[in-house]
């Protein structure tokens, strides 16, 4: 037993992997292109993907959200969890690296079960509203410009079913949001975000120090 997280050494969290990770093939192949990738680091880690993968198994998701697809970890991992009738939307803005991400779901056989809506995201959460999609999906992810966190989350919770679930992605930014010597501008509004979390009767909340720190925020 322990009253606090532990801290992962290198050595521990080669254990944890080797113990855990039951990754696909295509997902290992696109970790290992995202490793000369300029930005790579902004894949989330396999740990976090066969968790929320497991998140979606639990809940017998159908229909998910995905805002930030980057290259395509998240939506692959996600959608191979989904059933065969199932559906995963996705936005971001970037063509070249959702390029990438279409031919991992090619590659993975999930192509079908993914739409993406190449656009500002809060235009495309709008025009799901404004469409009737209200409280249609069982499970959002959020994952893209930190500055709009707190816009994302309100859109999807009129998005999500009463009793689904959003999970919101780097909500312990590299530890920066404890360091009070730092004071730039994303890192304030994930603090803010943070707070406003906390303090939101319309969820049931939980914040799990997993990749650079996972809240998972079910809908009342």
């Amino acid at each position: 037993m322990t009253d606090q997280t532990i801290n992962l050494s290198p050595e521990l969290y080669s254990y944890l992997l080797s113990v855990s990770l039951r990754e696909n093939p295509v997902l290992g192949e696109l970790r290992k292109e995202m490793k000369s990738h300029p930005v790579g680091r902004m894949q989330i880690c396999p740990e976090q993907g066969q968790f929320m993968a497991l998140l979606l198994k639990l809940m017998g998701a159908r229909k998910v959200l995905e805002i930030g697809v980057f290259t395509g970890y998240s939506s692959t991992i996600m959608a191979l969890a989904l059933p065969d009738d199932g559906k995963l939307i996705g936005c971001d803005t970037c063509k070249a690296d959702t390029d990438i991400a279409k031919k991992y779901w090619r590659k993975a056989g999930v192509e079908d079960k993914i739409e993406l809506f190449l656009a500002p995201a809060l235009d495309t959460l709008n025009d799901l509203i404004e469409q009737g999609e209200k409280e249609t999906f069982d499970f959002c992810f959020i994952d893209a410009d930190k500055s709009n966190y707190l816009n994302y989350y309100e859109k999807c919770l009129w998005l999500v079913r009463r009793g689904g679930l959003m999970a919101i992605d780097n909500v312990l930014w590299y530890g920066r949001v404890a360091d009070q010597n730092i004071d730039d501008k994303r890192t304030n509004k994930i603090r803010e975000f943070n707070q406003f979390l906390k303090e939101d009767d319309r969820i049931d909340l939980s914040l799990i120090p997993i990749g650079d720190g996972v809240t998972l925020a079910r809908k009342k």
